[in-house]
């Protein structure tokens, strides 16, 4: 068990919060995180935080704006309780979309987020497989950019083997698709597309040869599914043998569900990141993986001053 250290969770993803602690032989901290009949969040740590190393386990997913908040009130609770360090452990971070200004007059959200955080006393944010890596930039304290590309890479091996290509369904995710091609010694597929307005996108063309070939569509995260459904609808018309899909924030906001059921795709992997809506049905297409053994590695690693990149050589 590692010394003067405690993990605390909001209520977002208790799940994952507990595979971190027992990854690393220790218990979830004590904390009382409800809400007010009015909707303001309310949160008593109940144990003493004094002279110790926290790190608090949040995704801000949906509801988004709640999560985010109960985020924010704990970091500034254990920051008044003399804790020494207090990490921000955010599977998926929430706004990450917003990264730049795309049109006149729109926000950098991302960067909003940042601010906020380290405002709210967060002197460490751990990310897992941020929208884009300059988000880090966005902040004026150490971030650990954590890839869940081993859990993701490590099922691909063991599970599709025959001919397979990776896919890049758009231009942005080209640099993470090249990467999992090279890992898996395989060739690189990339649709073109164009999105006309958010959560809208159009295939375009593919390139690559992907005809008789195992497809593996790769994306950081899926929302609504459109854009996931459709490049693999054009890999199906193309030739590809089978089409498979792996991302690492499932995010299955909308339709995404029922396109996904309707789609050439056969199975669907994704990480625990988010967790599954509770009481909503999900598609028998989905394999959800753990990255609880990977961030409870993560954060031994630097509550002991050890490299954290290493993990992803």
């Amino acid at each position: 068990m590692i010394e003067r250290i405690k993990i605390f969770a909001g209520n977002s993803n208790k799940p994952l919060a507990e595979e971190i602690c027992t990854h690393l032989g220790m218990e979830l901290g004590k904390s009382d995180v409800r809400s007010f009949s009015d909707g303001e969040v309310y949160v008593d740590i109940q144990e003493s935080v004094r002279g110790v190393e926290v790190y608090v386990v949040q995704s801000t997913c949906t509801p988004t704006n709640d999560n985010l908040m109960e985020l924010l009130i704990m970091l500034d609770a254990f920051k008044r309780a003399s804790a020494v360090s207090v990490t921000a452990v955010i599977p998926y971070y929430g706004y990450a979309r917003q990264d730049r200004k795309v049109a006149p007059r729109t926000p950098i959200s991302a960067k909003l987020v940042a601010d906020l955080i380290t405002a709210a006393g967060a002197t460490r944010v751990v990310c897992v497989d941020l929208h884009a890596g300059q988000i880090q930039g966005f902040f004026n304290i150490p971030v650990d950019h954590i890839y869940a590309t081993p859990v993701l890479l490590d099922y691909i091996k063991k599970n599709y083997t025959d001919d397979v290509v990776v896919v890049s369904p758009d231009a942005g995710g080209v640099e993470r698709a090249r990467a999992f091609a090279k890992r898996l010694g395989t060739n690189l597929a990339i649709i073109d597309k164009r999105r006309p307005r958010p959560n809208v996108s159009e295939v375009m063309n593919i390139i690559g040869d992907i005809e008789g070939k195992t497809a593996v569509l790769l994306d950081d995260m899926i929302d609504t599914a459109g854009t996931i459904t459709q490049a693999a609808e054009a890999l199906a018309k193309k030739g590809a043998k089978q089409v498979y899909a792996c991302a690492t924030h499932a995010v299955l906001s909308g339709p995404a569900m029922d396109r996904i059921d309707k789609s050439p795709i056969k199975e669907l992997v994704v990480t625990n990141t988010i967790p599954s809506m509770k009481g909503a049905p999900e598609s028998a297409k989905i394999k959800r993986l753990s990255v609880g053994p990977l961030l409870g590695e993560a954060l031994k690693r630097i509550h002991c001053g050890e490299s954290v990149s290493s993990l992803f050589v």
